[in-house]
């Protein structure tokens, strides 16, 4: 990327000296030139300070809403800190923001420190052009607080900050969870699970030491191979609570995979008319739900549907026919309730990037009268558009719904390599720009969708839910429940590798 101050930069770095310390440039109580407009461009930006490689911290033109943005880069490797010292402020929970973009031979950061509590940081996700917003959070307990822009880049490294501000309040994720729905049968056929460094253990018990917080099950009406029914449910459901979690259930209402490609009625239901499938949902949601009340295990959050982008029970249930699907998911929603008001219904859309399709579906519900508490997204990066079109979406519909929103489902592989007969569903060695598929891609993709949602304004980003990161390559534990030959083509996406043991990607889970 070319750079418009090398030849300043390059002439100041030795009159530059690097500060020993972060220092209080300014008794205020808020971020001063946090667009970067003062001062123009320059290399030294004005209201700041700056620690390291004095050289590759500058501003530049090309901000994202104003003339100018802060920049890190330099021609061979550098760390730099581009600082400033907030004062007088009132103890409480305060959130820095800002729109960033950073090449991948760049890990930049932002950060708050000497607050009080240790630091706090929040990584720049990969972006070459798109301007994405993160966030990080911090009680400040000292009175003051300092706003740290950070960068450690290999040569040719870059980042760019604009936008930053600073205000009373939270961002965090109140949901780290994962969708564990095929654990019962890898655990009945062999699997084993391990902590990274080796010793066996629950696979429950090691994510929750990880800062798992949430597990999702999936519910089957009658599964071919007898498993994600009421029974293994229920079991699954005291094992989550005895382990402290928040329990999402996910009615597919069917006998197998529900999907914006398929939602087929459960073999049991094949004849029914409207109103016989409106009571099937009801009874069916009931059933398992207050089973699942009486053993003290009550769900936290309720799908009433899995992807539901053309509806769900076809015909009758399509998305063509919103009327009619809005009958059936309001159907699922009293049902959800009479077992337990305090229990949040989720509705679940896929192709989290793409908010045209969203915007199309939640008028749609709001046009019909669907009643609903949080919006359900899947975002998969290799197929639902960038992170910056993953946040632009999120944004929106929090807003315009004035919903929660939650990611349902994601993954990525840490791995191109297979570890049973059937090829993987994904296969590239780079399925996203930036983010290689190996044990720190895959770590850095899960932490970067959380800081997408983290980000969401007015505290609206409720969390995000890994899909299957225990359905590892266990022999008969495939994708056809029908079909005990059937391989497992998502083996390279789990959270524990091809040796049972814990991923990278697992600390993730005590994002902010």
């Amino acid at each position: 990327m070319r750079k418009t101050l090398v030849a300043l930069l390059l002439c100041a770095a030795a009159t530059l000296t690097p500060l020993a310390a972060p220092a209080a440039v300014l008794a205020a109580s808020t971020v001063t030139n946090g667009g970067f407009e003062t001062g123009g461009a320059t290399a030294a930006p004005t209201g700041w300070s700056t620690t390291g490689s004095a050289a590759a911290d500058f501003t530049e033109s090309g901000g994202r809403t104003g003339s100018y943005r802060l920049s890190h880069w330099a021609t061979g490797a550098y760390t730099v800190e581009t600082h400033q010292t907030l004062t007088g402020l009132t103890s409480g929970t305060y959130t820095l923001r800002a729109w960033v973009r950073s090449g991948a031979a760049s890990q930049s950061w932002i950060a708050l420190r000497n607050c009080g509590p240790a630091e706090q940081r929040t990584y720049l996700p990969v972006s070459s052009s798109e301007w994405i917003q993160i966030a990080v959070t911090q009680t400040v307990t000292g009175g003051q607080c300092t706003v740290s822009l950070g960068s450690a880049a290999a040569a040719g490294g870059w980042a760019n900050f604009d936008d930053v501000t600073f205000a009373a309040g939270s961002a965090t994720l109140a949901i780290r969870g994962a969708d564990t729905s095929s654990l019962p049968k890898s655990e009945a056929l062999g699997g084993k699970y391990r902590t990274a460094t080796g010793t066996r253990g629950d696979a429950l018990a090691i994510m929750r030491a990880a800062g798992l917080n949430h597990v999702r099950l999936k519910v089957w009406v009658n599964a071919a191979d007898g498993y994600n029914d009421k029974a293994h449910v229920l079991a699954l459901a005291r094992r989550i609570k005895a382990q402290g979690m928040g329990l999402l259930i996910d009615f597919h209402y069917s006998d197998t995979w529900a999907d914006p490609g398929k939602q087929y009625k459960p073999a049991a239901w094949a004849g029914y008319s409207l109103a016989q499938l409106k009571t099937a949902v009801y009874n069916h949601t009931y059933d398992v739900l207050n089973a699942l009340k009486a053993q003290g295990t009550t769900a936290d959050l309720v799908q009433v549907g899995n992807e539901i982008n053309d509806g769900m029970l076809w015909e009758e249930g399509r998305s063509s026919t919103f009327g009619n699907l809005a009958q059936l998911l309001n159907s699922g929603y009293s049902a959800v309730k009479a077992v337990s008001a305090s229990t949040r219904v989720v509705l679940h859309v896929a192709e989290g990037g793409n908010n045209s399709l969203f915007r199309w579906w939640f008028d749609s519900a709001a046009a019909n009268g669907v009643n609903y508490d949080v919006i359900g997204v899947s975002y998969y990066s290799y197929w639902h558009g960038t992170l910056g079109a993953l946040q632009t979406n999120l944004n929106d519909i929090a807003s315009r719904y004035g919903k929660p929103v939650l990611v349902v489902e994601t993954a990525y592989p840490f791995t191109t390599g297979n570890d049973d007969g059937l090829t993987n569903i994904i296969t590239a060695a780079t399925p996203y720009p930036g983010y290689p598929a190996s044990a720190a891609g895959q770590s850095a993709m899960l932490r970067d969708v959380m800081s997408v949602v983290q980000a969401v304004p007015n505290g609206r980003g409720l969390g995000v839910v890994y899909w299957e990161p225990t359905w590892t390559a266990v022999p008969g534990n495939g994708w056809d429940p029908a079909d005990p030959s059937s391989g497992n083509g998502w083996e390279n996406q789990a959270l524990f590798d091809f040796s049972d043991r814990a991923l990278p990607a697992l600390t993730q889970f005590t994002h902010q």
